[in-house]
């Protein structure tokens, strides 16, 4: 496993399309933004948010992003205080396993000691120092080998069938659990027994030593990361990088990260759970509101601070959209 600061990597995933928020993401003008270059209200935007959380767990040298191509109108302006070299660019969406990947095998090329955290982009947090603890722990944690892959489980604050679980194997005087089993989106009476049976909600934030998590990719998928690492060292960087990889990218099939990667190597995996500290995915236009009312309640009783925004500002905020579908006066901005 890594033993210094020095070694540790923040990946952030950036390359999602929000297709299921796109109600709440689509401008006046029929223009849909991907959630995470949206705010949740006023102020940096929700990837802007990943950096700065990414930035409280390793140097900024060592925080990278991937982004889509046909993304760039949106993320060219929002990532001014990146390397060039740090953010990422995928030609076309072959899914999460794919989008991982590439920014994986770049990453060890650089420091094949790598450990890294990957964070979603499109999450709420209400509480970010909770969850700065529990990054620093995954980072590296207690009683951890180094082909552990961790994952941070959520203590459930309501049985959500629209999330995915983690069944921990849960083991006295452990600070870091073996994962039992996973289960996506179950129907509302099995997410109530997985709650009760004390599983975790899944966040998609995992750390791990970057050759650990190459390992569960060569298990699967060996034949795409071959040509995918052969692109990376044949072309390193610029223009070169980028043909080889819309070439590689053509064809590649469309894998998900979770079920092709994750599925069924249980023994590998492990889960720290982090208590409530007011998470979202902000996945549905239920669970915005659900944060936009939670984030009005606190700032009934506390004052409002100006954010700082070192990584930008958002092009657009889900809580303006909100008031505008619900017929709401907007707040000014």
């Amino acid at each position: 496993m890594s033993d210094s600061k020095s070694n540790i990597w923040a990946l952030v995933l950036a390359a999602g399309e929000g297709r299921r928020l796109q109600r709440l993401t689509t401008t006046r003008s029929g223009l849909a933004i991907p959630k995470q270059f949206c705010s949740l209200d006023r102020g940096p935007s929700l990837m802007q948010e990943a950096l700065e959380r990414a930035a409280g767990i390793t140097e900024r040298q060592r925080i990278c992003t991937i982004v889509a191509a046909q993304h760039r109108q949106w993320w060219s302006g929002q990532l001014q205080a990146v390397a060039p070299d740090n953010v990422i660019v995928q030609p076309r969406n072959r899914g999460t396993a794919n989008g991982v990947l590439l920014p994986l095998l770049i990453i060890l090329e650089r420091d094949p000691r790598a450990r890294v955290i990957l964070l979603p982009s499109d999450h709420h947090v209400r509480d970010e120092r909770q969850l700065a603890r529990a990054l620093r722990c995954a980072a590296a944690p207690p009683e951890a080998d180094p082909a552990d892959i961790v994952l941070l489980g959520l203590e459930p604050r309501t049985a959500d069938a629209q999330l995915g679980y983690i069944v921990p194997r849960r083991e006295e005087g452990r600070v870091v659990y073996r994962v039992e089993r996973f289960v996506e989106k179950p129907d509302a009476a099995h997410a109530a027994a997985l709650v009760y049976e004390g599983a975790l909600w899944n966040t998609f934030i995992i750390a791990a030593d970057a050759s650990a998590l190459l390992e569960l990719y060569e298990r699967r998928c060996p034949d795409i990361v071959a040509a995918m690492r052969g692109v990376i060292r044949g072309a390193r960087c610029g223009p070169a990088l980028e043909e080889g990889l819309a070439d590689l990218y053509q064809p590649l099939p469309e894998l998900d990260f979770s079920r092709a990667i994750l599925e069924r190597q249980e023994q590998r995996l492990r889960v720290l759970p982090v208590p409530e500290c007011g998470w979202s995915d902000l996945g549905t236009p239920a669970r915005v509101a659900e944060a936009l009312d939670a984030l009005q309640r606190r700032e009934r009783t506390e004052s409002r601070q100006a954010r700082r925004a070192p990584f930008g500002q958002a092009l657009l905020s889900l809580a303006a959209q909100h008031r505008q579908l619900h017929g709401a006066v907007s707040a000014p901005q």
